[in-house]
């Protein structure tokens, strides 16, 4: 099965609608059966809700995001996952300082459309602030989709061998 681990900091806002903007884009799809989606956060506390601008701006998109509770991601669930995709750069030197053994599958997201950028952080922000982080993020995920499966193909050879 293929997996996708999804980070940002409190796993509050954008790593919880990423992970179910692609769930959502892999049922389009009709792959949904085949992969395994899930999200965490580096300075994450166990239990939180998502925020309240994230679960208004999934539900504009008709996903319930209702019953996401954050996680701290750990050294299993790196080990777990064939690709971690992160939303900052900041992310991905902690897991990467955190985690050197699994540095080739911590990616910042953007990097999967050959950018380089962090996806903004809308806490605190208007409802047109999560709009536009969601939007960012269905528009990347739809756009990289192609590559997250070579990535996630790659890593799966890796293990085998």
């Amino acid at each position: 099965m293929n997996s996708v681990l999804f980070i940002c900091s409190a796993n509050m806002c954008r790593s919880p609608m990423a992970e179910v903007l692609f769930k959502n884009l892999l049922y389009q799809y009709g792959v949904s059966s085949k992969w395994f989606i899930y999200s965490a956060g580096v300075w994450a506390r166990d239990g939180n809700r998502a925020t309240e601008g994230a679960l208004k701006a999934m539900q504009r998109k008709g996903i319930d995001l209702s019953l996401h509770r954050s996680r701290i991601v750990s050294q299993a669930m790196i080990n777990e996952y064939d690709l971690i995709l992160v939303m900052e750069q900041n992310h991905k030197d902690a897991l990467r300082a955190a985690f050197p053994e699994f540095s080739s599958k911590i990616y910042l997201l953007s990097e999967m459309v050959d950018m380089k950028h962090d996806i903004l952080d809308p806490i605190g922000g208007t409802s047109a602030d999560y709009d536009d982080t969601a939007d960012e993020l269905e528009k990347l995920l739809a756009d990289a989709f192609d590559r997250i499966q070579v990535l996630v193909n790659e890593q799966d050879d890796q293990v085998k061998q």
